[in-house]
């Protein structure tokens, strides 16, 4: 079985460990500009969730890709960017509904998480499990959207109101 990131936003402090772990894995340097993750903070900092490539089973970006640069890995089941390949034409940046692929500009290439290989720098560097490393039946989108608006204080849609 695959495995995925699990993102618990109840426990993220915004500490930027993941990012600045992903742009060191990735760049070799300590910039969360060039992050493939990155912690949005809402209310002024009172709410912080980190945010990557969900790894979409249907991957919009993989299908709208002109010269096949996104392949799926099936080790990892990552879908990662030949560079070679990739030209630059951002269309896959625009297919993502999420907005997690972007232009790097240095490669003028696109730049998305990849899992790292399968040892994510970012669930390593996460000194509270905000960012964890599980089986992927622990993970998915559907069940994002409960934890968001679960933990947030906000009615969950699942549930029945009286």
């Amino acid at each position: 079985m695959h495995k995925a990131l699990l993102i618990d936003p109840g426990k993220c402090t915004s500490c930027l460990q993941c990012e600045m772990a992903c742009s060191f894995e990735k760049e070799g340097v300590f910039n969360p500009a060039r992050s493939r993750i990155k912690v949005f903070e809402f209310e002024h900092g009172r709410y912080a969730i980190p945010y990557t490539c969900t790894q979409c089973s249907e991957a919009w970006c993989l299908h709208a890709c002109p010269v096949e640069a996104l392949k799926r890995n099936e080790t990892t089941n990552a879908v990662e960017v030949n560079e070679t390949l990739c030209v630059g034409c951002k269309v896959c940046t625009i297919a993502c509904p999420f907005g997690t692929i972007n232009y790097h500009p240095v490669s003028k290439k696109v730049a998305k998480c990849d899992l790292c290989g399968g040892d994510p720098a970012c669930a390593k560097a996460c000194p509270t499990d905000a960012i964890t490393y599980v089986e992927d039946s622990w993970s998915g989108l559907e069940r994002m959207k409960r934890s968001a608006l679960a933990g947030h204080g906000r009615p969950n849609p699942q549930q029945e109101t009286a």
